[in-house]
């Protein structure tokens, strides 16, 4: 059987990139190939070098240029994308080039708390003000339009009412070091 090359694409720490690429570090179908960030001060990278993963920073200009991309990509022989704290939007031919083989993970329950703005603490900033009794994570397909991808799986946790934005976002994260690299194997076997 074929391994499937997977490029993940990371803008800020990367907690979940090191999860995703030590998950898959024996597997014989899924290897993680290449993480590529926007941002050359990611501490992702660090965390993709020291486990052996080569890294690529692709500003937005770059991640633009269709040449450009697709030719880093087409270099390490990639054939899935996984965004994992990835702050920009996805050129669109990026998204053709890669029909359903683009995930995002967003760090709620969409529909509910999507969409432009919605990234990292403003949502559990919003989860909180909006007095939910739960939160929780949602794995997508990424489309043209931010956060409103085909829902592949969701997970959920119950708060607290005196949970703190800090501790919507601590219990959140639980459910993505948990689920997300088991949701990323079950859309690669699936393809």
């Amino acid at each position: 059987m074929a391994t499937t090359n997977v490029a993940v694409f990371v803008s800020g720490s990367g907690s979940n990139c090191e999860n995703i690429i030590r998950y898959f570090a024996d597997s014989e179908k899924v290897n993680v190939s290449l993480v590529v960030s926007n941002r050359d001060e990611a501490y992702a990278l660090v965390r993709a070098r020291n486990l052996g993963v080569p890294t690529a920073v692709l500003p937005k200009a770059a991640l633009n240029d269709e040449e450009t991309l697709m030719g880093v990509l087409r270099e390490h022989k990639i054939h899935f994308v996984v965004l994992a704290g990835f702050l920009l939007m996805v050129p669109s031919f990026l998204i053709k080039a890669f029909p359903r083989r683009i995930i995002n993970l967003h760090p709620a329950l969409l529909p509910k708390f999507g969409g432009k703005g919605m990234w990292g603490h403003h949502v559990h900033e919003a989860v909180k003000a909006a007095g939910e009794k739960e939160t929780g994570m949602t794995v997508h397909y990424v489309s043209e339009v931010c956060d409103e991808g085909e829902i592949i799986a969701q997970f959920s946790t119950p708060l607290a009412p005196d949970d703190t934005p800090d501790d919507i976002a601590a219990k959140e994260h639980v459910l993505e070091m948990e689920f997300f690299p088991k949701v990323i194997e079950t859309v690669i076997n699936g393809l």
